[in-house]
C-alpha cells in the first residue's frame, strides 16, 4: 500500500506549506501597525503586525529582549536564495502572529522533522518583531552590484577599534525583538532552520535591558554604567523626524529602498570594572549629565535642552550631539549584554548599539568620526561591528522581503 504523501512533502517548508494550518502559540490577534496601537501591544504583550509600508522594530516601541543573528549565503543559486527569503517571510509572519511555523511542533508525520522546534508553544506573541538587512557583501552576489545603494558603505577604521572579525560582517542579518527571551530565540533558531544549506549563521548577540526608547513618555532606560541613555532619542510618533533622519526617500534612493533604512550594528566592550571604580563627579562630566535625574550640565531635568559649552570639551553628550555633528541625527535601539568572562575575572559585558539611519555616511560615520575623542573611550571598545540595508516593509500576504531588490531583472 502506498503511503499519502503530506503536505509538506508536495509544498515543502515554505510559501503555501506556512500558510496553512498551523497552532496558534500566543492566541492574540495580530494589530495593525500605528502609534495608539503599537502602545496597546506594549502593554498587553500582543502580537504587532507583520505588514506596513516600513519594516517592525525600526520605530515600533522598543522590547525588552533582542537576539541578531548576522547570516552568510552558502548558496550560488538565486532562485533558491529568492525561494528562501519567501519562505522566511511566510515565517516571520506566522511567528510574530503567534503562531508556529508550518504545521507545527507535534501532530505530524512521526517520520519527520516538525516544521515547528516548539519552545514558543502556549508563550504570547510577546510583541516580536522580525526585521531583515542586506550587508554590502551580499550585492557582489547574485548580479545585485549595480544595485547597492551609495548610502550603504563598509564603515572605516575609527581610533580604538579592536575588531573581531568573528563578530563582525555578514551577507545578511536578522534582528529579533520580544518581551520573552525564548520568543526572540526560537524565532532566529527557526529561520536559521529553514535556512539551512542556503545560508549559515556567522555570529549573533543576546540583548536585554533595551538603552534607547522610541516611546518618550516612558522612563528612560539606564546602560550598564548606570546612566540614562538615549534621551533625546527619535519617537516612534514623530513621524517629521523620522521621514527627516531615518527612512529612505525617493531622493535618497535607490527606489527598492525607498521605505527602507540603513542599520549599523556594533558590539562595544565596556570595562566596567574600571568604571565601577571612577569617582561619581568623574563619571558625571565624562558623559554630561548627572547620573540620578539624568539632567544636562547645568541643568535640573532629563529633557532640559542642554547648554554643550557648560560641559567638559570631551564630554560624550557635548560631542554626539546633533549640533555637534552639522545636524546629524540617528535612532538608537541598543541592548545591554553579558557574556561571561574574559578569562581575567572580568565580565565580558557592554552595549549592543544598533541604529538606524538615512545615510550611514551623513548619520553613524559623521557622529562617530566625532566621537573620536570622546573621555568615554577610556572605557569602552568597539570589538564587533556591522552594517545593513534595511529594505522597506511587507505590505500584504503577498509580498516578501526583498521583493523590491530581487524581483529586479538580474
Amino acid at each position: 500500500m502506498t503511503e499519502s504523501p503530506s503536505r509538506r512533502s508536495l509544498i515543502g517548508w515554505g510559501g503555501a506549506g506556512l500558510a496553512l494550518g498551523a497552532v496558534a502559540a500566543g492566541g492574540a490577534v495580530a494589530m495593525t501597525r500605528g502609534d495608539d496601537v503599537d502602545t496597546v501591544a506594549a502593554e498587553t504583550g500582543a502580537a504587532v503586525d507583520f505588514h506596513g509600508a516600513h519594516q517592525a522594530g525600526i520605530s515600533t516601541p522598543v522590547q525588552d529582549r533582542l537576539h541578531f543573528a548576522a547570516f552568510d549565503v552558502q548558496t550560488e543559486d538565486r532562485a533558491e536564495f529568492v525561494r528562501m527569503l519567501k519562505d522566511w517571510t511566510a515565517a516571520a509572519r506566522r511567528m510574530t502572529g503567534g503562531q508556529a511555523v508550518g504545521e507545527g511542533a507535534f501532530g505530524g508525520l512521526a517520520e519527520a522533522p516538525p516544521d515547528d522546534t516548539g519552545e514558543a508553544v502556549g508563550l504570547k506573541p510577546s510583541r516580536l518583531t522580525l526585521t531583515i538587512g542586506f550587508g554590502p557583501s551580499l550585492f557582489q552576489k547574485f548580479g545585485l552590484a549595480d544595485q547597492q545603494p551609495e548610502g550603504l558603505v563598509e564603515l572605516p577604521h575609527f581610533a580604538g577599534d579592536a575588531l573581531d572579525k568573528n563578530r563582525s560582517g555578514g551577507d545578511l542579518c536578522v534582528q529579533a525583538c520580544a518581551d520573552d527571551p525564548q520568543v526572540a530565540v526560537h524565532a532566529i533558531r527557526n529561520l536559521a532552520r529553514i535556512g539551512f544549506g542556503k545560508v549559515v549563521i556567522k555570529w549573533s548577540q543576546l540583548g536585554f535591558g533595551k538603552t534607547s526608547s522610541t516611546t518618550p513618555e516612558e522612563q528612560t532606560p539606564r546602560n550598564l554604567m548606570g546612566f540614562k541613555d538615549g534621551t533625546r532619542n527619535i519617537a516612534g510618533t514623530e513621524t517629521d523626524r523620522l521621514k527627516k533622519f531615518v527612512w529612505v526617500d525617493e531622493k535618497a534612493g535607490p527606489d527598492w529602498m525607498v521605505g527602507g533604512s540603513y542599520l549599523v550594528a556594533r558590539r562595544i566592550r565596556m570595562h566596567i570594572e574600571t568604571w565601577d571604580r571612577t569617582p561619581l563627579q568623574e563619571q558625571e562630566d565624562i558623559f554630561g549629565r548627572d547620573k540620578g535625574e539624568g539632567a544636562p550640565v547645568g541643568k535640573a531635568k532629563e529633557r532640559d535642552e542642554p547648554f554643550l559649552k557648560a560641559m567638559k570639551p570631551d564630554a560624550h553628550v557635548r560631542l554626539a550631539h546633533p549640533t555637534s555633528n552639522h545636524g546629524a541625527t540617528i535612532l538608537r535601539r541598543g541592548y545591554s549584554f553579558t557574556d561571561g568572562t574574559d578569562g581575567l575575572g572580568r565580565l565580558e559585558a557592554g552595549l549592543f548599539f544598533l541604529a538606524y539611519m538615512r545615510d550611514v555616511r551623513e548619520g553613524f560615520i559623521r557622529i562617530q568620526r566625532n566621537l573620536a575623542t570622546d573621555a568615554l573611550n577610556e572605557y569602552i571598545q568597539h570589538v564587533g561591528s556591522a552594517v545593513f540595508a534595511v529594505p522597506p516593509g511587507v505590505r500584504d500576504k503577498d509580498d516578501w522581503w526583498g521583493r523590491t531588490l530581487f524581483s529586479k531583472e538580474a
